[in-house]
């Protein structure tokens, strides 16, 4: 971004905050609850939902784990992501057949990339 049009839009958020009576401590305040608020979560889902693991269990949850999903399967940061098991390769370099469009394998075809 050029220097002008930050300088346009901090120009322009500066009077929004002055119609608003929003002063940069309430800013700096709310974005400091974030963080801790996104620190004290424990579990998120792919739609962005979190949970701190207190209090009654979300519905996300409930459906999550009635669907058969394990609650770890949630968890943010101490549950490391599985593996992902290594893609099946073709040693193409004594085929007699490379770089036609024989040289196809089946596992290509059946593996996603």
């Amino acid at each position: 971004m050029d220097e002008r049009k930050r300088e346009s839009i901090v120009a322009y958020l500066r009077r929004r905050m002055a119609e608003f009576g929003i002063k940069p401590e309430d800013v700096a305040t709310s974005i400091a609850a974030d963080q801790e608020r996104l620190k004290a979560v424990r579990y998120r889902d792919a739609a962005g939902h979190t949970w701190d693991g207190n209090g009654d269990t979300p519905q996300w949850v409930l459906q999550a784990t009635s669907a058969g999903q394990s609650l770890e399967h949630f968890a943010i940061g101490g549950a490391s992501e599985p593996e992902k098991p290594k893609r099946a390769t073709v040693n193409w370099r004594n085929d007699p057949f490379a770089g036609t469009r024989l040289a196809t394998s089946k596992t290509d075809r059946l593996i996603p990339a």
